[in-house]
């Protein structure tokens, strides 16, 4: 494993070594059994879009693995302004120990770790998120103890998300429904590569994919980057909503996941959201846990 760029990359194992390193990091901060593995290192952090958890969690966690981090926006960067992001690669790969960067296109994170010779992690793009679908793994397990066997079901955009969403869980053992418009499927090679498994339902009806599932998952209508669609969206999603009449379709005792923010009322309920804030809410912390678990794994 020398980048994070996408879940597809890695292989099952690498995965659930991930899992095991986080779960051991998050016991060790709560226990006040800290090491710092970091010490001296140094991440550069490139935000093309912004953020709140990926900002927080990544800056966070180096501090906390004795290292530091530097915020790099697009105004701060001469890539803003038209230098090759090759060139940018293999100038910052000579002073810093690695990169995060959260942008547009997933060409520009695999171009990073072309060119650079640093370790690069994907922070997020219109294609994949992988650091926030290892959180998801990581609650997961922490509440049902076990991945493999279980059905998982996002509703809503098929988006980034439910990309990673879709490869994370497979790799895991997990069943996966998509509960989308046929406008706003998965990607393709995705679905068919998921379809081939044997352990993906691409399905426009929200009932089927969320009946007898094990974990619910939703995301906002328009994602960042979309607002002027915001409207088209609403309408095109209108009852792809994860409510508690549906809900009643999942077994019992079926968490709700959101990669957050979340607009209450549109893809979830102020109900079903406030029903399941501790798993929403550990899912969230677990961005600082699984990160860290990647920081060290890549470089430590």
């Amino acid at each position: 494993m020398k980048h994070l760029l996408k879940l597809g990359d890695l292989s099952s194992q690498e995965i659930m070594d991930i899992l095991n390193l986080a779960d051991q990091l998050k016991y060790e901060r709560r226990h006040g059994m800290e090491k710092k593995p970091l010490a001296g290192k140094t991440l550069g952090m490139i935000f093309q879009k912004s953020s709140t958890r990926t900002r927080v969690s990544f800056e966070a966690g180096m501090y906390q693995l004795g290292g530091q981090a530097l915020f790099l926006s697009n105004r701060d960067l001469q890539i803003g302004r038209g230098e090759p992001v090759q060139d940018t690669a293999r100038v910052l790969s000579r002073y810093l120990d690695g990169i995060m960067i959260r942008t547009f296109a997933q060409q520009e994170v695999e171009d990073l770790a072309r060119y650079g010779s640093i370790p690069i992690i994907n922070g997020l793009t219109d294609y994949a998120h992988p650091c926030q679908v290892l959180a998801d793994l990581m609650t997961i397990r922490e509440y049902k103890k076990v991945l493999k066997g279980l059905k998982l079901c996002f509703v809503g955009d098929g988006n980034n998300m439910a990309n990673s969403l879709i490869v994370g869980c497979i790799k895991m053992g997990m069943q996966v429904a998509v509960a989308c418009p046929a406008a706003h499927r998965p990607d393709r090679q995705l679905i068919e590569w998921g379809e081939a498994a044997g352990a993906l339902l691409i399905t426009e009806s929200v009932e089927e994919g969320m009946r007898d599932a094990d974990v619910v998952y939703t995301d906002v209508w328009a994602s960042m980057g979309q607002e002027s669609e915001a409207a088209q969206r609403r309408k095109d999603f209108e009852g792809y909503q994860v409510n508690e009449s549906n809900m009643r379709l999942t077994h019992p005792n079926c968490m709700v996941q959101h990669c957050l923010p979340a607009h209450r009322g549109e893809e979830i309920t102020e109900g079903v959201f406030e029903a399941h804030a501790n798993e929403l809410f550990d899912e969230a912390e677990n961005r600082l846990h699984a990160q860290k678990a990647v920081l060290v794994k890549l470089m430590a």
